[in-house]
């Protein structure tokens, strides 16, 4: 009975340090894990290091796939992008395996791993900002050896009531049985990490023997997708393809590593009759390393098609302008922000494309009117999406950042608006009497298509706001022109206010364009609005 209360808790400690470390380093990385999923991550293997290195400094899998999840929804990353991450993150949880059977069991932490924890608690209750973050973090890695400890001294008192030749392990069925005890386990302790360091102590203790601990690795492997299931309930069609893909490939490994487990008890015991001794912890850890580099070897050459079967198996039902904009997002604050702007980008695109064909008087094709219908669809949407991002920081510039989106909601509205009136008189657009501004606003436009496709540069590109400044002034002179040849009788008072109306419409074009693109090329801080010293007319 002592051995199981040890036990039990023992498994609260250790959950317990595996949060204030996770949680102390998180906050000390601040915004580097965007900054690494985000400029490093190019593709499918530079994914997969990421992963890898994310996951073994954050010692948890499931903080790694929470933040994949939510960057994919926010497109900051790619689907296929996402899938490196989660190959990097199965081999990156394996740390904690090797962390606990080379220290935990070989090296006595107990002398320190006390001092740890009052070392941490002391900084975290003395300090502030780093610091603080600090002594979480080191107070998380004294529970972590102190709980080790404890599941020792537990497991050894169970292990002289356990028999190991007792707990079915025995053929396919006992081994299967094993992998579902590995995968409740996961799913009970909501860690994998934890999990593993229960299945090492009893294996250390003799509680178990080498291929019953490999079967349960098997199914904590398994279990670990349970947290990212549970994440994509509700999400984005993005995320849910994330959630899938990892357990899809956590089951696939999962069935090569069960595959594996005679060859694992052959090696056992060739070892065993060579130095006399059992392969241990050291080889249980190898063992879920293993088969996780295995499960990557085999699927990283072919992330492409993987990512193709996913998207098959969860189509896209939404409109492209309204993806990625789910709750889960928009908790992220920055990263929502930041989806929200990449989503305005795309539908500017859709609506300055339109413009042009207005401008030039080509011919709409039905797939690009349905596009840009959607797009304008999709407007109140993300301005509501906007409204819902939580930004816990209150830091100025994201604050700023805010506003600038709804400053670019505002412009792109009107620009729709003017795109309408354009659409309607196509013959007065084109008459020669306005060819100036017409040319202008072509060459203006064109600038902006350019700078929207390539998304990188903050502010109005220089072309963009040289054209709208000549477009400004064009206006002043072809009205002035106009209203004297109204008055002389060369136009009709009616074609004077029509052409007059248009030139004004094309001058709203540059204004609504160039202010729209001016707040959606500062990804941090939001410009000032440009309008104060514009001399356009910025009527609609």
């Amino acid at each position: 009975m002592l051995g199981m209360v040890t036990t039990l808790g023992g498994i609260g400690l250790f959950l317990l340090g595996m949060m204030l470390l996770t949680d102390g380093i998180k906050t000390l990385a601040g915004s580097a894990l965007r900054e690494v999923l985000t400029r490093f991550v190019r593709g499918p293997f530079t994914a997969m290091l990421s992963g890898t290195a994310l996951t073994a400094v954050l010692q948890s899998s499931s903080a790694t796939m929470l933040t994949t999840i939510g960057f994919v929804s926010a497109g900051l990353i790619t689907f296929p992008q996402a899938i490196g991450v989660i190959f990097g993150a199965n081999i990156g949880t394996t740390s904690t395996g090797w962390l606990v059977s080379l220290l935990g069991f070989k090296v006595s932490m107990g002398a320190v791993a006390l001092p740890l924890v009052f070392l941490g608690a002391l900084l975290r209750l003395l300090s502030r900002g780093k610091a603080a973050a600090t002594g979480l973090a080191i107070a998380g890695f004294g529970l972590i050896f102190f709980a080790i400890g404890l599941l020792q001294e537990g497991m050894s008192g169970l292990a002289d009531h356990i028999d190991p030749a007792s707990i079915p392990g025995e053929g396919i069925l006992g081994a299967l049985l094993l992998v579902g005890a590995g995968i409740a386990m996961t799913v009970i302790m909501q860690s994998s990490s934890a999990a593993m360091a229960v299945t090492l102590a009893a294996l250390y203790s003799g509680s178990i023997d080498i291929s019953q601990g490999a079967a349960m690795v098997i199914g904590q492997n398994i279990g670990t997708t349970v947290t990212a299931a549970l994440a994509a309930i509700g999400a984005s069609t993005a995320a849910r393809r994330t959630a899938v893909a990892h357990i899809l490939f956590n089951v696939i490994t999962g069935l090569i590593a069960f595959g594996l487990l005679p060859l694992l008890t052959w090696f056992e015991h060739g070892y065993e009759s060579r130095t006399g001794n059992t392969g241990g912890v050291g080889m249980l850890a190898a063992f879920h390393t293993g088969f996780n580099v295995v499960g990557v070897v085999l699927f990283l050459p072919v992330t492409s098609r993987f990512a193709r079967l996913v998207e098959r198996i969860v189509p896209e039902r939404q409109s492209e302008f309204a993806r990625h904009l789910d709750d889960s997002v928009a908790r992220l604050g920055p990263v929502g922000l930041e989806s929200a702007r990449r989503r305005l980008v795309d539908v500017m695109r859709v609506q300055v494309a339109r413009c042009r064909e207005c401008v030039r008087r080509g011919h709409h094709r039905h797939d690009q009117t349905i596009r840009f219908q959607q797009s304008r669809e999709a407007l109140p949407r993300i301005a509501e999406f906007i409204a819902r991002v939580a930004l816990e920081s209150n830091a100025r510039e994201d604050i700023q950042h805010q506003v600038g989106l709804v400053h670019a909601i505002d412009h792109i509205e009107r620009l729709g608006e003017v795109i309408d009136r354009l659409d309607d008189i196509p013959a007065i657009v084109a008459r020669p009497e306005i060819e100036p501004a017409r040319i202008l606003a072509d060459e203006l436009l064109t600038s902006v298509i350019a700078a929207l496709t390539t998304d990188s540069a903050p502010g109005t590109p220089p072309a963009a706001a040289k054209f709208a400044a000549r477009l400004a002034e064009q206006r002043k002179l072809l009205r002035r022109d106009l209203l004297e040849r109204t008055a002389r009788g060369s136009i009709t008072t009616s074609d004077g206010g029509l052409l007059i109306d248009a030139v004004r419409w094309l001058d709203a074009v540059g204004y609504h364009t160039t202010h729209a693109l001016g707040y959606l090329r500062k990804p941090v801080r939001g410009p000032q609005d440009p309008a104060a010293d514009s001399n356009s007319s910025h009527l609609a």
